[in-house]
């Protein structure tokens, strides 16, 4: 039981090789699963841990964010003391880091009666109970605790990922980059644990020292500075900061070792509701591997693929490895092969879009103008 545990989010995650998913909403609202945002898997693993009080340090103002989380209500964060509290950055054409978010929010932290605080990005997918974390933590008597992932898949997998060099008794002794030369890495999840007081003492040095990139770089880069020990984590871990990426670990999701992990093993993961019928099967579809959700019409073949919800397959359409994102139609006997098709599109009849599994072809998210 962590009732002595805030959480506080660092939502600038890196964008730059995603951008064509992020133009009009942060990484974190990224659809996935056909349900689902990426900003779910890390807010649920926060309230099945317990932890209920949290705050989102977003770096700017966004409408999808706001409209997806709300109230909190679906992760049980709608309360009169404590629950779910966002701290926007100002417009997205100027970025603020989450150091700045928070000067002007220190008294949140003040106010808390927790002790402790865990602190992390949205992009790590994951099922993870932080009660082992943080029960690591306090034995230590460390300042600060770092959750990591062994992985021996670097040379293709977690691609600019953050690694940790430890030592022999869990010290983390220096923080690099992946830049794909070893398979044999530790993973940083970029999830720290550590006393509030610990945190509002680096949010101090970070402005008196002008130091403005992000709260998680100064611990990075400032080891010496305190005791930091780091904590694995064995379950699965997926890492979103590209195209590829993002389409690896939703097609990880049509495992079902891995879904069943993701999706159940610690808790569940809590997303917003929608109030949709459920999905009609026509008499000649045929649909294989794939996760599809609540208020789609299908009526072609689907293969390996995520059909969000109010996605129309029309007759004779064939949809192979590819990602479907909400309120879009594929018309008859169109083909589509290895396509990330984001909200409100329409593919015209008979037409054929082929991309690779190492690169997909993304088709950007349409705007619904109203007059």
């Amino acid at each position: 039981m962590l009732k002595n545990y805030m959480a506080v989010l660092s939502l600038n995650e890196k964008e730059n090789n995603i951008k064509s998913l992020t133009n009009d909403r942060p990484l974190c609202t990224i659809p996935i699963g056909g349900r689902y945002r990426i900003i779910d898997f890390v807010l649920s693993n926060l309230v099945n841990s317990n932890v209920e009080n949290i705050g989102l340090l977003a770096p700017f103002s966004s409408r999808s964010l706001v409209d997806h989380v709300g109230s909190g209500k679906p992760w049980n964060l709608n309360r009169k003391i404590s629950g779910l509290f966002i701290f926007n950055g100002g417009s997205k054409s100027s970025f603020v880091s989450d150091i700045e978010i928070l000067k002007t929010n220190l008294e949140y932290l003040y106010r808390s009666k927790h002790e402790y605080v865990i602190m992390s990005s949205s992009n790590m997918i994951c099922n993870i109970d932080y009660k082992f974390a943080a029960e690591f933590f306090e034995a230590s008597g460390a300042d600060i605790t770092m959750i990591y992932k062994k992985i021996n898949d670097g040379k293709t997998n977690f691609m600019d990922c953050n690694l940790l060099n430890i030592d022999k008794s869990n010290g983390v002794l220096s923080v690099g980059e992946n830049i794909g030369t070893e398979e044999d890495l530790n993973i940083s999840m970029d999830m720290f644990i550590m006393k509030k007081k610990t945190l509002i003492d680096i949010e101090k040095k970070c402005v008196q020292l002008g130091f403005w990139k992000s709260l998680r770089e100064w611990i990075y880069k400032n080891l010496e500075e305190y005791n930091v020990n780091a904590f694995e984590f064995k379950g699965y871990v997926g890492y979103i900061n590209s195209i590829a990426s993002f389409y690896k670990v939703s097609r990880d999701m049509l495992n079902p070792t891995i879904n069943r992990e993701l999706f159940f093993k610690n808790g569940q993961i809590y997303t917003k509701i929608m109030d949709e019928p459920p999905t009609r099967y026509f008499n000649d579809c045929k649909v294989n591997n794939s996760l599809v959700a609540n208020g789609c019409l299908i009526e072609g073949t689907v293969q390996d693929s995520i059909i969000a919800r109010k996605v129309t397959i029309g007759k004779g359409a064939v949809v192979r490895d590819c990602i479907i994102m909400q309120n879009c139609e594929i018309k008859e006997n169109v083909i589509l092969n290895n396509i990330i098709i984001d909200k409100n599109n329409i593919i015209d009849v008979d037409k054929e879009l082929k991309g690779l599994k190492e690169y997909p072809l993304v088709i950007e998210k349409q705007r619904l103008m109203e007059f």
